[in-house]
């Protein structure tokens, strides 16, 4: 078992193999060039793992340049942590060549399923919250983490669905994960608020439930809004807009309870200009440095 570490310490005891408690950047394709000319004044980039995992190709060759000026945070959307069948064994030794090629600061997975047997479904399902299903995620972290020999960090859903048959409630269940296997948590601040505006919880009493001593690190990200068959409020966390002034708003508030920690800013959908997003990075990095100058 890996021991988590304490990741709610300031900057200046953060150990060296961490990620800078800075503001990051998602790597888009379409930035590479642009990234090695200007080399922007940015914490760290974060990768999707998947999009890495062949032998050679342009991908590799700019990331392999850019890893050589900024920290790397690798982020696994394939894993299927919490599938029913065995992890894809291939799959995690693909993982664990491009770790030691690459070195990152931080590995990260979701708490989803996406795989059934031989098929891959392109999503991050929902889990049922029960005593075999943690059973289950923590047998899979434990493999993962043995394998890769390193913690990784485990990443709250975004959720639109619960299951009847649940008898834990999300956020202890994450923490009891998050005990038994000793890794830590990625806390995507959007996913607290798009899963609680959805199941119509209270976003602060969701954060407060969570292990917030062992987070790694922070996700930032935007949402789309619809309404449900009842002519509800429904949240989509689609990567595809500007974070919203709520959970800007709940981004603050989470800092007063880690302290700084190292956050990334994500954009997957209409990618806008780097300059857009570098100025989203500023204002994390300026909240950031609040939560630091805090007593």
């Amino acid at each position: 078992m890996f021991t988590p570490h304490d990741h709610a310490l300031p900057c200046t005891q953060a150990a060296a193999t961490e990620l800078p408690c800075r503001a990051g950047l998602g790597l888009k394709t379409g930035h590479f060039r642009e990234v090695l000319g200007s080399l922007p004044d940015i914490g760290f980039f974060e990768v999707h793992a998947e999009n890495y995992m062949v032998d050679g190709g342009p991908f590799h060759h700019f990331l392999g340049l850019i890893r050589e000026q900024y920290a790397l945070s690798l982020h696994g959307v394939g894993l299927s942590i919490g599938a029913e069948g065995p992890l894809d064994v291939p799959h995690l030794q693909r993982l664990k060549k491009l770790i030691e090629r690459y070195q990152p600061q931080s590995f990260s997975e979701h708490l989803a399923w996406s795989s059934h047997g031989p098929v891959f479904l392109n999503d991050l399902l929902p889990l049922a919250y029960d005593t075999p299903t943690l059973n289950r995620v923590c047998a899979h972290i434990d493999q993962v983490q043995n394998t890769l020999k390193r913690p990784m960090l485990l990443e709250n859903p975004a959720t639109y669905l619960a299951f009847q048959r649940s008898t834990i409630d999300e956020p202890d269940f994450i923490a009891e994960v998050v005990r038994r296997s000793g890794c830590g948590l990625l806390l995507d601040v959007n996913n607290v608020y798009v899963s609680c505006i959805n199941h119509q919880r209270d976003p602060l009493a969701y954060l407060a439930a969570l292990p917030l001593h062992t987070v790694g690190e922070i996700h930032l990200a935007g949402f789309a809004e619809d309404s449900d068959s009842l002519g509800e409020r429904l949240l989509i966390d689609d990567h595809g807009a500007a974070i919203d002034l709520a959970v800007w708003d709940l981004y603050r508030q989470a800092l007063e309870l880690t302290g700084p920690v190292a956050t990334l800013i994500e954009r997957d959908n209409q990618v806008p200009a780097l300059e857009v997003l570098l100025a989203e990075a500023q204002q994390a990095d300026a909240l950031l440095t609040d939560a630091g100058s805090q007593p």
